[in-house]
């Protein structure tokens, strides 16, 4: 599910967007739930059939410049319909101030006007962004995250498995940590799930025996990253003589997180297994899979097509 964002907190955490608030400062409280932005050129001729009120409506050049070119009772006529839906806020870019008429209707209806310097593309473009990463739709997993080899692995498994001394050691080996515990995972796009850590727990980790430790004090800032793209779940779990382990790799597995496919891997944890070793030789498998080569698939076509010529020979 996603969390609605507040006009307020779009403001406050997001400074890059330049926004001035004129008007209508009793509307912040007023949440955004739609990703997409709204332009209202036909709506400012009339015609308000499939109004997209309930997105961001941006002014830029022609839609303000327009505007002004209305007599004063349009522009009255106009407003009146406009601000009779329910707006979460209006966005004037270009530094442009909006007629007298919008800001007082703006006031009566509690309806946030901001003015920002920047050029309408390059305001839709930041803006966007930002709500499809603030509105995207979330989950949490129990887990560790970590970053190895620029692949972003959740290690899952039962408490006590031994999930974060693993990922304890392959921070020592270079790697760096996301996520300990709870893992909270966003889907940015149809495809792409972007893993990261609340900021009570970010950089921490809980390891038994020891206790909380701070990941970025004792290895370094660059031990540690804020969030990475999912790309691979391994899941160690203790060893099951009763249980089939793929010895081949040419049967996947996946988990589907949000919606997304995602490969998963089950690694059966036995005395002198390097558990962290074999993380890493994933994480390298995995960058190959993503680049188009398949190891375990070239190496059964080689062995077919040579059983092949010598049933020929």
């Amino acid at each position: 599910m996603s969390v609605p964002l507040s006009v307020e907190l779009m403001i406050k955490d997001h400074p890059e967007l330049h926004l001035e608030l004129i008007s209508g400062s009793n509307g912040l409280n007023k949440k955004i739930s739609n990703t997409e932005i709204n332009r209202p050129g036909l709506s400012l001729t009339g015609f308000f059939d499939f109004f997209a009120h309930d997105r961001i409506q941006i002014f830029g050049k022609g839609e303000w410049a327009y505007l002004n070119s209305l007599s004063e009772d349009k522009i009255r006529d106009i407003a009146n319909k406009f601000f009779s839906y329910s707006l979460n806020c209006i966005i004037f870019t270009h530094g442009n101030y909006p007629p007298d008429e919008w800001i007082n209707k703006s006031r009566e209806k509690d309806i946030p006007i901001f003015i920002s310097t920047m050029p309408t593309h390059k305001f839709i473009t930041i803006i966007s962004d930002i709500l499809n990463r603030s509105l995207a739709p979330r989950t949490m997993r129990h887990g560790v995250l970590i970053e190895v080899f620029g692949i972003g692995i959740l290690l899952s498994g039962k408490s006590g498995v031994g999930k974060s001394e693993t990922a304890l050691e392959l921070i020592e080996r270079g790697h760096r940590l996301v996520a300990d515990d709870m893992v909270e995972i966003k889907r940015i796009a149809e495809s792409y799930l972007e893993g990261s850590c609340s900021d009570l727990l970010r950089h921490h980790m809980e390891i038994r025996g020891l206790g909380i430790i701070n990941i970025k004090d004792i290895f370094g800032v660059g031990s540690v990253r804020d969030n990475q793209q999912v790309e691979l779940i391994i899941n160690i779990e203790e060893a099951n003589p009763d249980m089939y382990y793929d010895r081949t790799g040419l049967d996947e597995e996946f988990d589907e997180i949000l919606g997304v496919k995602t490969p998963l891997i089950r690694i059966p944890v036995k005395p002198g297994r390097n558990i962290p070793i074999l993380v890493e030789t994933a994480s390298m498998n995995q960058r190959l899979k993503n680049m188009g080569s398949f190891g375990a698939r070239d190496f059964n076509k080689r062995i077919t097509e040579k059983m092949y010529q010598r049933k020929i020979d």
